[in-house]
């Protein structure tokens, strides 16, 4: 009986584990799409100031 709870336990345990590993998982890939959208919008926004700075000519 003891032996019984024992693996009940240790699968519940791998179970919440790896449950617990696909969130982070999103997180992570949702911070990823994030940081790629920022840096895009950084990038566009440095070269419109660019052009506005050399094409006054």
């Amino acid at each position: 009986m003891k032996k019984e709870i024992i693996r009940l336990l240790m699968l519940f345990i791998v179970l919440i584990s790896f449950t617990s590993c696909s969130v982070i998982e999103g997180i992570f890939k949702a911070g990823v799409g994030v940081g790629v959208f920022i840096v895009v919008i950084v990038v566009a926004i440095i070269i419109f100031i660019v052009s506005k700075i050399f094409g006054k000519k």
